[in-house]
C-alpha cells in the first residue's frame, strides 16, 4: 500500500504513529485529536526532506536522530499558561504547606539543606517564576530559608523560552503592577523580561515525566507542582508518572495537581490532605 502524501495520514499511519509516540512519551492521542495530529505531522514532513509519511516515519525511528523526535514533541505538546494561574494553590503553599514542611524538618533554625520546589511541566516558565515571586513578596521566612526552585519540561523549545523569560501582556495580566515594576524590565514594545537574579534562581531541566530512569535524578523535593498534564495520559502512563513523582518527593512532601485532576483515580500511594483552599497530595511520612 502506498503512503499518503503530506496532506493527512491514513488510518493505518495514524495508528502506527500513535502507538510509537505513546511508547516514547506516555502521551496517547485519542481519535478526537486526529485533526490536530495530522496538521502537526504534516508540518513536520513538509519541513523535512521527505514528502510522504512512510519515509519520514522511518527516519524518525532511527536511534541516532533524537532531534527529530524532540522536534515532534515540541510540535505536539500544548503549552498554554500564564503567571499566577490557579493561584489559590500558591496561597495553600504559603499558608499551610511550607509551614508544615518547616515543622517536619525541624523548624527554621534546624532545617538541614535547602527547601526544594519543582514545577513539572513548567512550559514557558510562568509557573516557576510565579512561585519565586510569591515567595519573595509574601513568605515571611524567605530571608531565613535557602530555597531551590527547579523547573522541567519535555519540550526543549518552551524551555528555551523559559530561560529567556520574556513575556507579552497576556501572560502577565494577573501580576500586580508593583511587582512588574520591581521584577521585570521592558525589552521591546509590549514585552517584558523577568529580572536576571530571579531567572538565575530557577534551574531548568528537560525530562519526560514518564521516563523512570531520567526521573531518578529528581529527589528530595518538598513541594511539586504537576498541574494539568496527567489528564493527557492513559491509566498506565498516569500510574507511572505518579510513581515517578512519588520518588521525587521527600517523605512528607506535597504534590499539587490541576483542579480537574485527582490522584485517587490514579494511584493509592499518596495520602490526600484537605487544605482550606483545596486538596493536596502527600507522600506519607516514613514511606520508602
Amino acid at each position: 500500500m502506498m503512503s499518503t502524501p503530506a496532506a493527512g495520514l491514513s488510518d493505518t499511519e495514524f495508528e502506527r504513529f500513535r502507538e510509537y509516540f505513546y511508547n516514547r512519551t506516555g502521551i496517547q492521542f485519542t481519535t478526537s485529536k486526529r485533526y490536530f495530529v495530522d496538521k502537526r505531522i504534516d508540518a513536520c514532513i513538509r519541513n523535512s526532506r521527505h514528502d510522504r509519511f512512510a519515509s519520514w516515519f522511518a527516519e524518525l525511528r532511527v536511534p541516532d536522530r533524537p532531534e527529530m523526535l524532540q522536534d515532534l514533541i515540541n510540535q505536539l505538546t500544548v503549552n498554554e499558561t500564564y503567571f499566577l494561574r490557579e493561584d489559590y494553590q500558591f496561597d495553600s503553599m504559603l499558608s499551610t504547606v511550607l509551614p508544615n514542611v518547616l515543622a517536619a524538618r525541624g523548624g527554621v533554625r534546624r532545617i538541614v539543606g535547602p527547601l526544594k520546589i519543582l514545577s513539572l511541566p513548567c512550559s514557558t516558565g510562568e509557573e516557576p517564576y510565579s512561585i519565586a515571586l510569591r515567595l519573595l513578596e509574601e513568605w515571611d521566612q524567605i530571608d531565613h530559608v535557602d530555597v531551590e526552585i527547579h523547573a522541567a519540561d519535555i519540550d526543549s523549545a518552551v524551555l528555551a523560552k523559559a530561560a529567556h523569560a520574556t513575556y507579552g501582556e497576556r501572560s502577565v495580566q494577573r501580576v500586580p503592577k508593583a511587582w512588574i515594576r520591581k521584577y521585570f524590565s521592558e525589552v521591546a514594545p509590549g514585552y517584558i523580561q523577568v529580572a536576571e537574579d530571579i531567572r538565575n534562581a530557577v534551574t531548568l531541566h528537560r525530562v519526560n515525566i514518564c521516563d523512570t530512569a531520567a526521573m531518578r535524578s529528581f529527589r528530595d523535593f518538598d513541594v511539586i507542582f504537576c498541574r494539568n498534564v496527567l489528564i493527557y495520559f492513559d491509566e498506565l502512563s498516569s500510574r507511572r508518572a505518579a510513581e515517578n513523582l512519588y520518588g521525587a518527593l521527600r517523605p512528607g512532601g506535597y504534590l499539587f495537581l490541576g483542579h480537574s485532576e485527582s490522584m485517587s483515580r490514579i494511584s493509592p500511594i499518596f495520602t490526600p490532605a484537605r487544605l482550606p483552599d483545596g486538596i493536596v497530595y502527600q507522600r506519607p511520612t516514613g514511606a520508602k
